[in-house]
């Protein structure tokens, strides 16, 4: 007696569905081919599957592994479905070593990791520590290794969220002289921010995490008032805040929270009288247990050549 046959429904929520199904679905007709006595039929961004109950079963794991190493990994190649394939028995993570000096397996094939000393001493102090302060100037990583760093803990489903702020000093924190909407006004202060967030997550997937808040980009004025809760958060452009404004922004912390402070002590923008809340904040909490700080430095800078020299020549000046 034959067993009833019944149908399940996968849909691909958040993923690239040629990157996911692979060209002219081959992903999925690699999965169907391995279980003849099932159906298996990809529309839009849905699976669905007709077959045995103990074989939907097997079937819908395989995807489920699929659809997690793709999520972790950034893509799935023919070679990934037949592995996952050839390992059913096996946990997935069997199929592909991952790397530990890798952050996050970003999107068009980057693989984003530390690339100096003081950037994995940074990693390594954000493994350890509730919250860094990562101090350097330009060129030197600071920004798009913190975001790696909250990235991978998003991933790692560590936190429930990321919030990502810098201070306007630049226009002004009320940037009321600015035109256009608030989005307008603050998205120049944010674009690097954006654009660390482009190598790290899949477009579609980016544009969810941010319309559903999981990723939230806003100027340090909307943090007042705020606890954050199971959340990354990564405080940029540090040393443009004001004492007062600082304090605020380390009293947001709340339960399973981690925070970033990253910011250049050459640059800056706050009046001539005005102290930098980010020197201040060094000074005062450097011996606290629970705190670290990283110092990056011209020895760091991963842009063109010339920036080192450039940073460098600047230093000298100074002294």
């Amino acid at each position: 007696m034959h067993e009833d046959l019944v149908e399940k429904v996968i849909t691909l929520d958040n993923v690239s569905l040629i990157d996911f199904l692979g060209v002219e679905n081959n992903n999925i007709k690699e999965v169907a081919a391995a279980f003849p006595m099932s159906r298996i039929i990809s529309r839009g961004n849905e699976i669905r599957i007709k077959g045995t109950t103990p074989e939907i079963t097997r079937i819908t794991d395989i995807l489920d592994s699929l659809i997690e190493h793709y999520q972790r990994y950034g893509k799935l190649t023919h070679e990934n479905v037949k592995s996952f394939l050839k390992n059913t028995e096996r946990d997935a993570t069997a199929v592909v070593q991952p790397d530990d000096n890798v952050l996050v397996y970003g999107t068009k094939g980057v693989i984003v990791r530390a690339k100096t000393a003081n950037q994995q001493k940074l990693v390594d102090a954000s493994e350890k520590f509730d919250l860094v302060f990562a101090i350097g100037p330009a060129g030197t990583g600071k920004t798009y290794t913190a975001v790696a760093i909250a990235v991978r803990a998003l991933k790692n489903k560590e936190v429930k969220k990321i919030i990502i702020t810098r201070p306007a000093v630049e226009a002004g924190e009320n940037l009321g002289f600015l035109p256009g909407d608030l989005k307008e006004k603050i998205d120049p202060y944010l674009r690097p921010i954006y654009d660390a967030l482009d190598d790290m997550i899949p477009a579609e997937k980016l544009k969810t995490y941010i319309e559903n808040r999981t990723i939230e980009i806003a100027p340090l004025a909307y943090m007042r008032g705020r606890t954050l809760n199971n959340a990354f958060i990564l405080l940029d452009e540090a040393q443009n805040t004001t004492p007062m404004q600082m304090k605020m922004f380390l009293t947001r912390m709340g339960p399973n929270s981690q925070a970033i402070i990253t910011g250049d002590r050459s640059q800056i923008d706050l009046p001539k009288n005005q102290r930098s809340g980010l020197i201040e904040a060094v000074d005062l909490l450097r011996d606290i247990k629970g705190i670290a700080c990283v110092e990056l430095d011209g020895s760091d800078v991963v842009r063109h050549r010339l920036v080192k020299e450039i940073i460098t020549a600047y230093e000298r000046a100074e002294k």
